[in-house]
């Protein structure tokens, strides 16, 4: 198998919700989205929302019950992350999230491996990193430009 990342897909309790917020983030849904599944670029690889439900039953495994407000409960093991240029521009994505309808879940600050970063949690309680890397180059494209 090649090495590579192509989609990444949220399970949600509302499609509609969810589509709303990320658009409100600034995404913004491909032609091959519709009533059952939406698709957002998201600098080379695709952000894809689905029904919680059906993405458990499409996968074959049990879905997990939910807390209040379509919430997972406890910690899912995983955390999207979001690259800034800068501590500022981490704050201004925080602020758009929480503005767009998330949830802040840890306020922005410097971290034990000298960059600066946040979460947030999307409607359906998906986490998000919002971080700063001086270690990382980001391209034209905000695309990480990791050394090998």
């Amino acid at each position: 198998m090649q090495p590579r990342l192509s989609l990444i897909t949220l399970g949600v309790a509302d499609l509609a919700r969810a589509r709303a917020f990320y658009e409100a983030l600034g995404f913004k849904a491909g032609r091959a989205s519709n009533d059952n599944v939406t698709f957002f670029p998201a600098g080379g690889v695709v952000l894809a929302l689905f029904g919680r439900g059906a993405l458990a039953e499409d996968a074959t495994v049990a879905d997990t019950p939910t807390g209040s407000a379509g919430t997972a409960r406890g910690f899912a093991g995983i955390a999207l992350a979001h690259n800034a240029r800068s501590e500022a521009d981490v704050d201004a994505a925080l602020a758009e999230a929480v503005a767009a309808g998330g949830k802040l879940i840890k306020p922005a600050g410097k971290t034990f491996w000298g960059g600066y970063a946040g979460y947030f949690a999307d409607p359906d309680g998906h986490l998000w990193e919002v971080a700063h890397n001086p270690y990382f180059t980001l391209d034209d494209g905000g695309r990480v430009v990791l050394d090998m």
